[in-house]
């Protein structure tokens, strides 16, 4: 079993190299993302109570995220291993996720820092745009749709998500630093933290990241 963790700020690539590694290793990707705002789509409860902090790009209060998270874990497919993304953003949800994967006989084997510097993050995140009907990615400079506005795959319109607005990634750049960039110390500690340039070739840093999952 391999019990993965991607960490880094958002518009590091986490979610895109969480999904080449999830089919590589036939393992699932679970990411609080996803998950978070599939909630907020659906206006479920913990929908409409994460809505206002994800907007203003405040990070979703622990309570909420450690059970999806916890619920998620204890699926039949992740026995063979799984692949957090986005998960833990703070020193107590990894203290909670160390009581959790204890309690269902499961373990973190190496954790992966994906490294890069702020101004080319949001040079990515600013350009992101979303489906509005199928939830496809695409940037305006290194993935733009065929028809500026559309999707290729629906034809829905592309959106810029209020997280992935200036003055929010700005936002969630300093809660990063705050919160979750103690995190890189804490599994530092406990030796599985492993580092990541994560600029350049996807394909290339795909590649590296593989090589040190297969490492452990």
């Amino acid at each position: 079993m391999k019990g993965i963790i991607l960490l880094g700020p958002p518009g590091a690539g986490k979610g895109t190299q969480a999904k080449r590694i999830s089919s590589e290793f036939g393992i699932p990707q679970i990411s609080t993302g996803d998950m978070l705002r599939e909630a907020v789509r659906d206006r479920t409860p913990m929908g409409l109570m994460a809505k206002g902090f994800m907007d203003s790009g405040d990070l979703v209060p622990d309570n909420v995220v450690v059970g999806i998270v916890k619920d998620r874990l204890s699926a039949a497919d992740c026995n063979t291993g799984f692949i957090l993304d986005g998960f833990p953003r703070t020193i107590p949800q990894a203290e909670a996720l160390q009581t959790a994967t204890f309690e269902l006989g499961k373990q973190i084997d190496i954790v992966i820092s994906l490294d890069v510097d702020q101004k080319e993050l949001m040079t990515r995140l600013c350009g992101r745009r979303t489906c509005n009907k199928c939830g496809s990615m695409y940037h305006v400079t290194f993935n733009p749709s065929r028809v500026e506005g559309k999707c290729d795959q629906c034809g829905g319109a592309l959106i810029q998500r209020d997280d992935d607005r200036e003055e929010t990634i700005q936002a969630r750049l300093v809660n990063y630093k705050k919160s979750t960039e103690p995190l890189v110390m804490f599994y530092g500690n406990s030796g599985k933290l492993k580092s990541v340039m994560a600029s350049g070739s996807i394909d290339a840093i795909t590649a590296e990241i593989s090589g040190l999952i297969r490492s452990v």
